[in-house]
């Protein structure tokens, strides 16, 4: 007896819905890409009850005539593939010819098409077609799809609430937006406008009605192509960053795409300026030869497989870097009262907690000392004072709580009163008083020589006035804009971290032979690893020699390593390959750097002299990106003019 058949048309399309329709969001996606496909310039989707109870799409693309209509619904029956080359040549959205016969054996699907010549509707109710006869309709395509899953129980229970589905729809209409800026999209739920763009063409216009003005006039232009990709979009300021990776969206020739291996390079440019646990907002469309890229991975069509990736990994992240590098602005700071941005529905509404959780403990620890300051002091000697090289704060002292404002009132009242609206930028003049030099030594470069290599002041950077110290941690400082707050450690790690990546990419590197090597006890699996960690060391001029079965000696060390703690620098550098083997030597290399940065610079509740003061702005100028430390934290942030009238109520 035969056990083998082949299924039935119904069942075939039924098990197709299951990858193809998993929800109404999906639903929604296939049917606004047929309507992009058919070079509408309008689309308007209507939705009942979060789509449970009907979905509507209506655009004003070519439509189709008698035969199409009916032949939409036939499994795999597609205008859009003719022969099997086409296959790997693929320019519309839609191409697999399933979603129109899935929908209608999971739905009730009204469809009304007009080519412009002769007007259609076709009724498939749960894979039975009812009608199929010509009928009035105007030019364009629009389709019903009511009672979602009402006969599938099984998938039906699956759902969420009416809510959170229509927060997937809004959210992948927002996608759609953003990658089809000349296409208008209206988003219409329970007989309410909840979206709408007018298909001006601009993306900035699509970024400002759904991020907000001041995102949107800030954002980066980003522009840039090779031999086989070009890449068009914007990139958020640093300060407007989100808690979910959700924000990167990549579109490949209009096709919004889910990669991790792209998402990463939009983290990697980022980097220095976010913190680790903070996502930018990045929405890039990467055109391309259809042949380089196979959408035929799984019939949802979020994935796909990309023939020259890592080719196209590089150019995101340059176009990233360097984008970042010319347009980086100094953060405002906004009152709560205000709305800063419009939020974009999320993929889970628990995100909404979890965003404001972590956005009270980010600020909390900003204004803390670093853990790592815990740790063993590195005494790296590029600061103008002697004293800067060492800690600031004593081992068993806690540190300084900030206190209320009004306690400090009488330290900071008199020299605030110089800070004024109408002031004219003031260039910040030298020392009166040359801070106190360290010992010279003949064959190390001095602080000057050092200085020279990074005198070249950011054009980018404000003109400032140094007000005052607040709670020994902060700078105040006045400038064109309004009250600049700067971060004292911050700063200066800043400038030191610049300092010792060009000292240490340096062509001509002095190198100075150690008197007693440096013995350092790793473990086994660095010692097997040992080639891997020198070929890492190698640009940085150090080399590491094993020494007995579990430690290695250094012989000789570049200059500007003199006065660093090497064990504990040796081995914070081979912790972060262990930890981060998979990531480039670049990134540890750069990760040592900012730790040494970090434990050479001035320390939260050290008291500062106006000389010193001025001293850290002058040399937060001169570096290339000033506004950021290399932890990603800001150096500075300011208070406009105009938010300070306003929360003293002397606006109008």
């Amino acid at each position: 007896m035969a056990r083998i058949h082949t299924m039935n048309e119904h069942l075939t399309n039924m098990i197709a819905a299951g990858e193809v329709v998993e929800r109404p969001m999906g639903i929604v996606k296939e049917c606004v890409e047929n309507s992009i496909d058919a070079k509408a310039s309008s689309i308007e989707v209507r939705i009942i009850n979060g789509g449970l109870d009907c979905i509507t799409i209506i655009d004003d693309g070519i439509g189709m005539d008698f035969e199409d209509a009916r032949m939409a619904f036939e499994r795999h029956a597609t205008s859009k593939i003719q022969k099997d080359e086409d296959l790997w040549n693929i320019h519309t959205l839609g191409f697999r010819g399933e979603a129109l016969p899935s929908i209608a054996s999971v739905a009730a699907v009204d469809l009304l098409t007009s080519d412009g010549t002769s007007s259609t509707k076709v009724q498939v109710h749960y894979g039975k077609q009812l009608m199929h006869e010509r009928f009035a309709a105007p030019k364009g395509t629009q389709i019903d799809i009511r009672d979602l899953f009402q006969r599938t129980p099984a998938r039906f229970k699956h759902l969420k609430s009416p809510q959170y589905e229509f927060s997937l729809i809004s959210d992948v209409i927002q996608k759609f937006a953003f990658a089809n800026p000349d296409i208008a999209f209206r988003l219409v739920h329970n007989d309410v406008e909840t979206f709408r763009t007018n298909g001006s063409g601009n993306l900035q216009e699509v970024l400002m009605q759904i991020y907000g003005r001041d995102l949107a006039k800030s954002a980066i232009r980003i522009e840039n192509s090779d031999a086989d990709y070009t890449i068009s979009g914007y990139a958020a300021q640093p300060n407007f960053n989100r808690a979910t990776k959700y924000y990167m969206l990549i579109y490949i020739n209009k096709r919004m795409v889910r990669s991790m291996r792209l998402q990463k390079a939009i983290q990697d440019a980022y980097a220095p300026y976010l913190p680790s646990d903070r996502f930018p907002i990045v929405v890039l469309n990467i055109e391309m030869d259809a042949q380089l890229v196979d959408v035929n991975v799984h019939p949802s069509k979020w994935e796909i497989r990309l023939s020259k990736e890592k080719q196209c990994e590089n150019l995101i992240y340059l176009s990233l870097s360097e984008g970042l590098k010319k347009a980086l602005q100094v953060s405002e700071v906004k009152t709560v009262k205000e709305k800063v941005i419009a939020e974009m529905p999320k993929f889970d509404f628990d995100e909404k907690k979890e965003q404001s959780v972590q956005l009270n403990k980010e600020l909390a620890n900003s204004f803390e000392m670093n853990e790592a300051e815990a740790y063993p002091i590195y005494t790296a000697d590029f600061t103008k004072n002697e004293a800067q090289s060492k800690p600031m704060v004593p081992k068993d002292s806690a540190p300084k709580p900030v206190q209320p404002m009004l306690k400090e009132s009488a330290s900071i009242f008199v020299p605030l009163q110089q800070f004024a609206k109408k002031a004219e930028p003031v260039q910040i003049e030298p020392a009166s008083k040359p801070l106190p030099e360290p010992e010279k030594d003949a064959c190390i470069p001095s602080q000057e020589d050092l200085v020279k290599q990074v005198d070249k002041v950011n054009e980018s950077f404000p003109e400032l006035t140094v007000i005052g110290q607040f709670h020994n941690c902060y700078i105040l400082a006045s400038g064109e804009k309004g009250l600049y707050v700067i971060d004292q450690h911050a700063a200066q790690e800043k400038y030191h971290y610049e300092q010792l990546k060009k000292n240490i990419f340096a062509k001509d590197v002095m190198m100075q032979q150690l008197l007693i090597p440096e013995t350092i006890k790793l473990t086994p699996a660095a010692i097997v690893q040992l080639e891997d960690i020198n070929a890492m060391l190698s640009p940085m001029h150090i080399e590491l020699e094993l020494f007995g079965e579990d430690s290695v000696i250094l012989r000789e060390i570049p200059l500007w390593l003199k006065n660093t703690n090497l064990n504990y620098f040796v081995h914070d550098l081979v912790d972060l390959f262990l930890k981060n083997n998979e990531i480039s030597e670049a990134k540890l290399r750069k990760s040592a750097l900012a730790s040494l940065a970090c434990h050479s610079s001035i320390r939260f509740n050290r008291a500062l002299t106006m000389d010193e003061m001025r001293q850290v702005i002058e040399d937060l100028k001169k570096c290339e990106q000033p506004f950021h430390c290399p932890h990603g934290r800001p150096t500075m942030i300011c208070i406009t003019d105009a938010q300070l009238e306003k929360d003293f109520y002397r606006v109008g």
